[in-house]
């Protein structure tokens, strides 16, 4: 971790420690300052386009082994403890009780993770983000692991969810919104959460949920790690997954920085894009 990262834009040609690096943004200090909440996701992304792929030994998909790595992982958890609420889905959940998903929602859990832990308290925030679930089925467990600490689960569904369904998941956690006629609607999931009182919105979520932010223009700030590594295979998922969007997302980029240490040497590269 205490290999230095270079920056090559905006063009200073400076090193600066990994740690720190996305924590130093302050995206609260964004959120503050925009019109409406602040959303963003972010991504590690292969060469050749690829976030995830078959689970070697069970159905599903993964991140690749060879993408993976400590340090866009510190990355991920510096954006994961800035966040009031961190969106996720169904399908996750339900891979996540198998035993077939990363950890993604219990943020800094590693005691390597104690300084992000330490920001949240100094900044007087919960322990934990809260955590938002979509999900049109419904048909997914709570873990209790995510529940504790006095955090809170949102379930994000559509109208036509199943009353009874919705009954026993507000009994269990309190909050069901609708968000969507037939499938869960973008502009809607974020409102639902702004009317919640979330402004600073973290989507960790896969590339459908990306689509859904997309087609509404509700996504703010797109991170991703460009990892030196060409995987190939089929099937795969790349970043986003959905229909053609129309218009396309018009994203500027505003940071990018090498890491050449990531990945045994063959190197990374942080890329920060706002939307136009």
């Amino acid at each position: 971790m205490n290999k230095p990262i270079l920056q090559l834009y905006p063009v200073t040609n400076e090193k600066f420690p990994l740690e720190g690096l996305y924590l130093n943004q302050d995206l609260r200090a964004a959120a503050r300052q925009s019109i409406g909440p602040f959303v963003f996701s972010n991504y590690i992304v292969s060469l050749d386009g690829r976030i995830a792929v078959p689970h070697p030994t069970r159905p599903g998909m993964v991140v690749p082994e060879a993408t993976a790595n400590e340090r866009d992982w510190r990355l991920f958890q510096e954006l994961a403890v800035q966040a009031d609420i961190l969106i996720t889905t169904g399908r996750y959940l339900r891979d996540y009780a198998d035993g077939r998903a990363q950890e993604i929602l219990q943020v800094y859990d590693d005691p390597a993770f104690a300084d992000l832990q330490e920001w949240r308290v100094q900044h007087g925030l919960p322990p934990q983000p809260d955590l938002a679930v979509v999900s049109a089925s419904l048909e997914f467990p709570i873990p209790a692991a995510l529940t504790g600490e006095g955090r809170s689960v949102v379930i994000v569904t559509t109208e036509q969810a199943d009353p009874g369904r919705v009954r026993a998941l507000e009994s269990e956690t309190g909050k069901v919104v609708r968000a969507g006629d037939g499938k869960v609607n973008g502009d809607d999931l974020v409102s639902a959460l702004q009317g919640l009182g979330y402004s600073l919105i973290y989507s960790t979520a896969g590339p459908k949920i990306l689509h859904t932010l997309l087609s509404a223009g509700r996504l703010d700030r797109l991170y991703l790690t460009h990892a030196a590594k060409i995987l190939g295979g089929s099937p795969f998922s790349s970043i986003v997954d959905g229909p053609l969007l129309d218009p396309p997302g018009g994203f500027k980029l505003t940071e990018l920085y090498l890491d050449p240490a990531a990945l045994e040497g063959s190197g990374q590269l942080l890329t920060v894009y706002d939307r136009q």
